[in-house]
């Protein structure tokens, strides 16, 4: 195999294939739950060479680990322990090819991290409005790779409602040239959507064209202290209702939540202080400061007056707005300092939420008095990331393997018993691969692996992970 990776090497060049040596940030997921140890790391510099890759991959039946950012939650990017898996590593295709202002997209490489596609739009009076705590890192082929959604889905949708075309490489080195500005093609089966949220067990995404939006003439957030869930949704309806598209976020976090951000990170401001429940809301609005200020003030003076909201605070400046979503976003930085936890990235209808939430904390306080929940999410689109963490004194190894499998039950049956799905955002990885088998319905998984068998048949794309 040494041989065979010098071939590999002379086709890539020196910094395009990393053998021995420190590879840790290749080998070690985000939350460090998955280490691994990689055959090597190729870093492919083209399309061409990710294709030369995947040939040189398929020739020799070694397994392949894409990767972009390397911020994934459900240890899906990095490589087994085996030492028989490369990791295919975009970080090197990061041009952005070309701003279309007139048909308002984008196309860039895999590699891009998030903030540069965001920044190359904005240089052209334009919005890509894909937003996550993770941008200064995350990359657009991770995100379309796992369906990212973040912030302003309420508004914009996912990464694949996001996505106008892909240009991907195939388990055997062929290269898709799906690149394509259209809105509407209906030319057969629609690939780009097979692609999208398949986690790298397809194919290797290496280019995507993103839709663009016109940057808001105004933005404007806001903090509101609600004493209930319910009256967070409650909100959330009037605010559709008051200012429509607008709305582009409603962000909620409860109260453990900001406790632990004041534990774990005192430096980070909480201009309410830690009420049962915060909800951060957001309006971009097309017509200016002064209408969206006056919807603003009015949808929040209606919800005083209705009880739903106790306290609130507009953000007089741009400074305030950073703010209050480095509060918001501070709550996952908070969880990894503390330590190990159990995460849940869950969907549930709108209206379900409340119910859940209640149901929940009652049944884990039971199961384990002391038990911290710690709940925040997306709730204008139904996405909660319903996290638990051990009782105060309980060592955060030793609480995930005794509870981490009894707990994840009780959530899903309770996610599933109101329609609800296991994974909104994060994906399936490793971390929720048996989840899915035992809860996904049979015909749905037989033509998943009916796909994956057709595209894949020599099961080298990232496998062991969804499936």
């Amino acid at each position: 195999m040494t041989e065979a990776l010098q071939a590999l090497r002379a086709q890539l060049g020196e910094a395009g294939l990393l053998m021995g040596g420190d590879l840790g940030a290749y080998e070690t997921d985000w939350r460090k739950r998955y280490p691994g140890r990689a055959l090597a790391v190729a870093r492919p510099a083209s399309t061409e060479e990710v294709a030369a890759v995947m040939r040189w991959c398929h020739t020799h039946r070694v397994a392949v680990v894409p990767q972009g950012g390397n911020t994934g939650l459900v240890g899906g990017s990095t490589p087994d322990d085996s030492g028989r898996q490369l990791v295919l590593s975009l970080s090197r295709m990061k041009r952005v090819r070309e701003v279309d202002v007139a048909n308002a997209s984008l196309t860039a490489e895999a590699g891009c991290v998030l903030a540069e596609v965001q920044a190359a739009a904005a240089g052209a009076g334009l919005l890509f409005p894909l937003s996550l705590a993770a941008e200064g890192s995350c990359t657009l082929g991770g995100n379309l790779a796992t369906n990212a959604g973040g912030t302003q889905v309420l508004r914009y949708g996912n990464a694949r409602e996001l996505c106008l075309g892909l240009e991907v490489v195939t388990a055997s080195g062929e290269v898709w040239h799906g690149l394509s500005g259209l809105r509407k093609d209906n030319t057969g089966y629609d690939l780009r959507d097979l692609f999208i949220g398949s986690e790298g067990t397809l194919g290797i995404i290496t280019a995507a064209t993103m839709k663009l939006y016109p940057a808001p003439k105004e933005r404007l957030t806001a903090l509101a202290a609600c004493e209930s869930l319910e009256a967070a949704v409650a909100l959330l309806g009037l605010a559709r209702e008051r200012a429509a598209d607008s709305l582009t976020g409603f962000e909620v976090m409860n109260q453990s939540s900001l406790v632990l951000v004041g534990r774990e990170l005192p430096q980070v401001p909480r201009p309410l202080g830690t009420p049962p429940w915060t909800v951060l809301l957001e309006l971009s609005d097309a017509e200016g400061a002064d209408h969206a200020r006056a919807v603003f003030e009015g949808l929040l003076e209606s919800a005083v007056d209705a009880g739903w909201v106790q306290d609130a605070a507009i953000a007089q400046n741009l400074q305030q707005a950073k703010a209050f979503w480095h509060l918001r976003e501070s709550i996952p930085l908070a969880q990894a300092q503390a330590g190990l936890n159990i995460k849940h990235d869950i969907s549930l209808p709108v209206s379900a939420i409340p119910g859940f939430v209640a149901e929940m904390d009652a049944a884990l306080a039971r199961y384990l008095p002391g038990i911290e929940v710690i709940d925040f999410g997306h709730l204008g689109d139904g996405n909660l990331h319903y996290n638990v963490q051990a009782p105060s004194g309980v060592a955060a190894a030793d609480f995930l393997a005794a509870h981490e499998a009894p707990i994840n039950a009780m959530v899903y049956d309770a996610v599933q018993q109101r329609g609800g799905s296991i994974s909104a955002e994060h994906g399936i990885g490793r971390l929720k691969r048996e989840e899915l088998a035992a809860r996904k319905d049979g015909t749905a998984l037989a033509l998943m692996r009916a796909i994956k068998q057709a595209l894949d048949p020599l099961g080298i794309l990232n496998p062991g992970r969804v499936l």
